[in-house]
């Protein structure tokens, strides 16, 4: 069993977390005893629903939404999650586009817009968050990378996608560096294919996808006091897939 979060006066928000892994992310760290903030951009009615379920275990939850690509709107995001929970003390960036199309093939509005969520939302996220967190000393910011992401892996697809995880994974790095003083850790977390993908998972490692579970346990871990003496690092979340051949 991982560890449990230290969840007692702490607020968690995790973008992207109306629906699939992010809702996932929230739920559980909402059953460890934090108050919750939903965010959305679009599914408002899948976020409020989220959040009523978060209330079922005896935290506060709300739901926020916002365009994570414009400065104003995370500025705006993070002061309506602070008027109602506190500061946020733990950070999850879930939010990340994809488009699977050959790279010649995508418009540049679709790769501006996969680049910017993926990548520019999880530096503008963290950067509003750690005000808080470096008043008071603490804080947890997990980001949601990509397996192959760490090994600069090449494909004629998803080259948007790719190129973006990449850089979460070097700002994950970057950004431990300089809150190693702060009492903040900054980790990630890497799934190949999660139990909701649509691809054929009968040639993946074990025969099957990551479960939900498989991924929330290492975020777990990132929050739980056992892992105050860690930053920097990425665990991959594959079966096991790119240590094959």
């Amino acid at each position: 069993m991982a560890p449990e979060p230290d969840p007692d006066g702490r607020t968690a928000l995790v973008t992207g977390s109306a629906t699939r892994v992010g809702r996932e992310f929230l739920l559980r760290i909402a059953s460890c005893g934090a108050d919750v903030a939903v965010h959305y951009r679009e599914s408002d009615a899948e976020a409020a629903a989220t959040a009523e379920e978060a209330r079922e275990h005896g935290v506060a939850a709300t739901t926020v939404q916002g365009d994570i690509t414009e400065p104003e709107a995370v500025d705006t995001m993070f002061d309506e999650v602070e008027a109602e929970l506190g500061n946020v003390d733990v950070l999850v960036n879930n939010v990340g586009n994809f488009d699977a199309r050959h790279w010649e093939d995508i418009e540049w509005d679709a790769w501006r817009s996969v680049v910017e969520s993926t990548f520019y939302g999880t530096v503008l996220c963290s950067r509003r968050a750690l005000d808080g967190m470096r008043t008071q000393n603490w804080g947890r910011i997990v980001n949601v990378g990509f397996a192959d992401s760490d090994r600069m892996h090449a494909a004629p697809v998803n080259f948007p996608y790719f190129v973006a995880k990449t850089g979460v994974l070097m700002f994950t790095r970057m950004l431990a560096g300089d809150t190693q003083d702060d009492g903040i850790t900054v980790n990630a977390v890497s799934p190949f294919a999660v139990e909701n993908t649509v691809s054929d998972v009968s040639e993946y490692p074990r025969g099957r996808a990551a479960s939900f579970d498989d991924v929330v346990a290492p975020v777990l871990f990132f929050l739980s006091e056992a892992a105050g003496y860690v930053s920097g690092e990425n665990i991959a979340v594959d079966g096991g897939r790119l240590v094959e051949g």
